[in-house]
């Protein structure tokens, strides 16, 4: 096979289980690239990255450039002499340069199945769309956006329950068992070009799409519920009263009441007319307070029973 020596680049959480495949696996791994540390918390003070964190505790060399555009930044990546740079969630562009760099190039471990949903937020999209299922797909990189060879792909159905994070946490496991696969295998693989007319594309998440329009179906916004959750979070206003909504479920019932009518509070949930059906929530948080079942949101706020 003759890879050995690798640059790993990750940088949240959904790198972390492939990075450490390749540590367990006992590969060379000759430098750990990642973001710079940001501000986080009240008190804003600089955070390492997952990645960097998992890096420094197996004293790996760590690099954060804030690009790799500089021919600094690239003289530094070269002379590591990789066999192969591994991609998963890194966040910065690679020049060519950087792609042409490695021995075998860069691999990205990329959490859908291509050419499904290219780009930054195939997750959180593929639950909004109402996928059925989704996956990871191993892929060699080029210069476009997502847009390389395929090499290896493993399927996951996505449950009626998924919500943004336990879709992410199953898929950053199977992306770093794809991932395994993919080296232990890899003068076996066969590349696959993508098929330009199945192209979807997974624009980035705004908080502006986290308003709830009551206009749409039920099951439409009980799937924005679950894909926001737990960024940027499923909002409205009820009865004057701001929510985020955390968990929500469409009911199979029709309703004449217009569209964000709460039509009943119980225990159960609180239950609102939609464009299309009734949409029940099920966890809801008020500003600056814990996110709570909807029976003890109603104890606090007894107006909301009926």
């Amino acid at each position: 096979m003759g890879i050995k020596r690798l640059i790993f680049a990750g940088t949240p959480d959904f790198a972390v289980p492939s990075l450490v495949a390749l540590i367990e696996a006992g590969f060379d791994i000759c430098g750990v690239y990642t973001q710079p540390d940001r501000p986080a918390g009240r008190g804003r003070q600089l955070q390492p990255s997952p990645v960097k964190k998992i890096a420094l505790e197996h004293e790996l060399p760590v690099f954060q450039p804030s690009s790799l555009k500089t021919p600094e930044a690239q003289a530094e990546l070269i002379a590591l002499q990789a066999d192969m740079m591994i991609v998963a969630a890194y966040g910065l562009i690679l020049p060519p340069a950087v792609l042409e760099a490695p021995v075998h190039g860069c691999v990205n471990v990329h959490a859908s199945l291509l050419p499904r949903w290219r780009g930054a937020a195939p997750i959180h999209r593929a639950l909004l769309a109402g996928d059925e299922k989704t996956g990871i797909t191993i892929m060699q990189m080029d210069v476009g956006l997502d847009t390389g060879d395929m090499l290896l792909k493993a399927e996951m159905p996505i449950q009626a329950d998924d919500n943004g994070q336990s879709l992410h946490d199953r898929l950053a496991q199977q992306g770093a068992e794809a991932l395994q696969q993919a080296l232990s295998k890899w003068d076996e693989l066969k590349p696959q070009t993508q098929d330009e007319a199945l192209v979807t594309y997974a624009h980035k998440l705004e908080k502006a799409e986290a308003q709830l329009d009551w206009n749409q179906s039920a099951i439409a916004l009980e799937r924005q519920v679950r894909a926001f959750n737990p960024w940027p979070v499923a909002q409205t206003e009820l009865r004057e009263v701001k929510l985020r909504v955390w968990d929500a479920k469409a009911l199979e019932e029709s309703t004449e009441q217009a569209p964000g009518t709460l039509l009943r509070g119980h225990k159960q949930g609180l239950e609102v007319a939609t464009g299309e059906g009734v949409l029940r929530l099920l966890q809801v948080q008020q500003a600056s307070k814990r996110v709570l079942p909807v029976a003890d949101f109603l104890n606090a706020q007894p107006s909301f029973k009926s």
